[in-house]
């Protein structure tokens, strides 16, 4: 855990040797889909089991019943077939199967995608999460109206190896590193890359083009 400062929020660290070129590959959550290539299911709208481990709750500008729960395989940082899962607004559910499709295709690594839970979302920052996700009821980073991830129309991807940057707040906090673009290592999204490239192909925009701050993780239905 990191220990906030006076504004409330958590100080960007130096980032550890171990994780300056973070190639981790953690277990999956769910049972593999089956075959060897790329494959996704859609279950929408989402199963209540699902809901339930969510941060979804009645308050949230969403409805459950508007959620799609996809499950969807992508590449590992150790080469391999993995199985993840995200929640998304049911209307762009095919979108964001065609974009994993895509990355499948491009060989993009991915650490870990699994759906934030409530306990994730309060828990103290550690400054190393590197969850790629999507549906999260929360509101805008430094703000207080719901974020597009409330909506379930927004994906970070790989959050540590391109981290959100304004001025000296960088998150996670520990992901300094990737703040420099120069260097290329696995995981990073680049213009013109392979991730940009299928989320520009359904329309949807890249938090690396922002002025005013540099959201490097983020994808969105409506580019906010």
């Amino acid at each position: 855990m990191l220990a906030t400062n006076a504004d409330g929020y958590v100080s960007a660290r130096p980032t550890p040797p171990a994780l300056r070129n973070r190639r981790f590959t953690l277990p999956d959550q769910l049972a593999a889909l089956p075959g060897s290539g790329f494959a996704s299911r859609v279950a929408a709208p989402a199963p209540a089991r699902v809901i339930a481990r969510s941060t979804w709750q009645p308050a949230c500008p969403v409805a459950a019943d508007d959620l799609a729960w996809v499950r969807l395989t992508f590449r590992g940082f150790d080469g391999e077939r993995h199985t993840g899962e995200l929640l998304v607004n049911r209307s762009a559910a095919d979108d964001v199967v065609a974009v994993f499709r895509r990355l499948w295709r491009a060989d993009f690594p991915v650490e870990q995608m699994h759906v934030t839970s409530r306990a994730e979302l309060d828990a103290a920052p550690t400054g190393d999460g590197n969850n790629t996700s999507a549906f999260v009821c929360r509101p805008v980073t430094g703000g207080s109206s719901y974020s597009v991830h409330a909506y379930g129309l927004a994906i970070d991807v790989d959050p540590f190896q391109n981290p959100y940057v304004k001025g000296d707040r960088v998150i996670p906090e520990l992901a300094t590193s990737y703040v420099d673009r120069s260097r290329c290592r696995p995981g990073m999204i680049e213009p013109g890359g392979p991730v940009t490239s299928a989320f520009a192909s359904v329309g949807w925009v890249w938090g690396g083009t922002y002025r005013s701050l540099k959201d490097l993780q983020h994808f969105s239905a409506n580019g906010r």
